[in-house]
């Protein structure tokens, strides 16, 4: 690869161009993802549409901008974005998107669909993106799901992880680990979201989403088999018309979460065996982001290339589909193992499900399964916030002591020890901007009250203006309702912001006036 700068390469180019290196942000490369997928249905001879809803938010918050910027390209691909009222109603509208192909008199031969959520987002579309998943995608349309997932709680209130809710509502998840990911990992969804009839979790987290990065763009995409060891049922797996309430809706989950394990089987271009070593002793898997920071800590203790990485006799393992978990390539990956160690962010998710798998083993072939604790049941990696290579490294230079006795990793790891910086002089919060109505509307009246509200009114709750606590976005004034007959105080008042007022806001209006 040329280290010179390309001194003809345009902004634009990050969408025009068809291949070599382009310049994306996270953003952009969900924009770019839209215009690949035309441009290879187009290449198959499909006149395929586009269409794209949300609700903006952080880590996700520049989608909307970015695909406003993209219009004139977009049109011209047929890819339409849609801004919605909030984030359930958008899912609805993706819903609809699967039902042209079965409504009659389509004008294309399907709708490819992006949604969008921030993660409590997902929360709120919950209803509507489950009844989505369950009546299915069209055969030539296909669903991602996007999930900007705050694993740090950066710009939430409170941390996300939708990895263990997109499962519970039968949604495969996909775990891109970088920007380069995601377009590699966006057709595979649409691929498998076309094959399985399910909707299909795209994973989006603040790190990789708010990123950017120079991607190269391979020559051609990966053509996405039919697997030949799974049989839809007789009634298939897609969007029909009028399915009535029946426990059939759930033995048709069922079998979409099958089809996507033989889909995975079948096309293993995102779950991939990184590193191997013949006598390896050590496995570890890696999922998504956790991937990264793997290699660096790695890198950290001395190791950065696979040969040396091998010569450790270990294993890598780098899943991409982290539910449902492709089960025969694990159980190759273990084979010999002594140990497994899961490295992945938040609370254990294909950690549980490998332990699933190699259970019945026999004991000379079942290796321990390490991740969040070790087999003693000591902490190994936190369950919450997010992960660093320096959290890894110290871990890892045990498990490979153990290996190697005679490593000696003190120096290394002494240098990873993250320094504690001394207290800032002054102390600056975040404030209101200078001429913000805020500054002026979150005041009350002497011996009042306010309560807190979702928006940047929320910092009116750490400023000396008497308001405290905060709701749900939507559920701004309803803890009142609950709480007014219990106490002596006859009123407060409830900040409200209007971009709230239109997204759910005026439900909690309602159930105070009616209380």
């Amino acid at each position: 690869m040329s280290s010179l700068p390309d001194l003809h390469y345009e902004l634009d180019d990050r969408y025009r161009r068809r291949s070599g290196r382009v310049y994306l942000t996270g953003i952009q490369a969900l924009v770019r993802l839209l215009l690949e997928q035309r441009r290879l249905d187009a290449a198959r001879g499909l006149e395929t549409a586009g269409f794209v809803s949300g609700y903006r938010g952080s880590p996700l918050a520049g989608f909307d901008r970015e695909l406003a910027r993209a219009s004139g390209t977009l049109e011209r691909e047929r890819i339409r974005f849609q801004p919605a009222v909030n984030e359930a109603l958008a899912a609805t509208a993706v819903m609809g998107t699967q039902q042209v192909e079965s409504f009659g008199g389509a004008r294309v031969d399907g709708v490819f669909a992006v949604w969008y959520g921030k993660g409590p987002g997902v929360d709120w579309a919950g209803d509507a993106i489950k009844h989505g998943n369950a009546y299915g995608t069209s055969p030539r349309g296909g669903v991602l799901a996007v999930a900007g997932d705050d694993h740090g709680a950066v710009s939430s209130t409170m941390a996300h992880q939708s990895d263990q809710t997109f499962a519970a509502w039968s949604l495969p998840v996909l775990a891109p680990a970088s920007i380069e990911d995601y377009l590699l990992f966006g057709l595979y969804g649409f691929a498998l979201s076309r094959f399985s009839g399910a909707w299909v979790g795209f994973k989006a987290i603040a790190e990789t989403v708010e990123g950017a990065m120079s991607v190269t763009l391979p020559e051609r995409w990966p053509e996405f088999v039919t697997p030949d060891d799974f049989t839809p049922p007789p009634d298939g797996l897609h969007f029909r018309w009028n399915d009535p309430p029946s426990v059939a809706i759930e033995a048709r989950l069922a079998r979409k979460l099958e089809a996507a394990e033989a889909f995975a089987r079948a096309n293993p271009v995102i779950d991939r065996l990184v590193v191997d070593a013949p006598r390896a002793r050590l496995g570890i898997v890696t999922v998504g982001k956790a991937h990264g920071d793997l290699m660096a800590a790695l890198a950290a203790l001395g190791f950065r290339s696979e040969p040396e990485i091998a010569r450790l006799g270990l294993r890598i393992y780098k899943v991409g589909q982290s539910f449902p978990l492709e089960p025969t390539r694990i159980l190759a990956f273990a084979a010999g193992l002594e140990e497994v160690f899961v490295v992945e962010e938040k609370r254990p998710f294909v950690e549980s499900r490998i332990k699933e798998l190699l259970y019945d083993l026999p004991e000379g072939r079942r290796p321990r399964v390490i991740g969040k604790r070790d087999s003693g049941g000591a902490e190994l990696l936190p369950a919450f916030g997010e992960l660093r290579p320096h959290r890894i490294a110290p871990v890892l230079a045990e498990r490979l002591r153990r290996i190697h006795p005679g490593l000696d990793f003190s120096e290394r790891l002494a240098r990873l020890r993250p320094s504690t910086p001394p207290p800032a002089e002054v102390r600056r919060i975040p404030w209101f901007c200078s001429g913000c109505p805020h500054n002026r509307s979150t005041l009350v009246p002497e011996g009042s009250t306010a309560m807190g509200g979702i928006g940047c009114h929320i910092m009116a709750t750490w400023m000396d203006r008497r308001t405290i606590g905060i709701t749900h976005m939507g559920g701004e004034g309803a803890n009142w309702v609950g709480l007014s007959p219990f106490v002596e105080t006859p009123h407060v008042f409830q900040n409200l912001g209007d971009g709230t007022y239109f997204h759910s806001g005026l439900l909690a209006i309602r159930q105070a006036v009616a209380a």
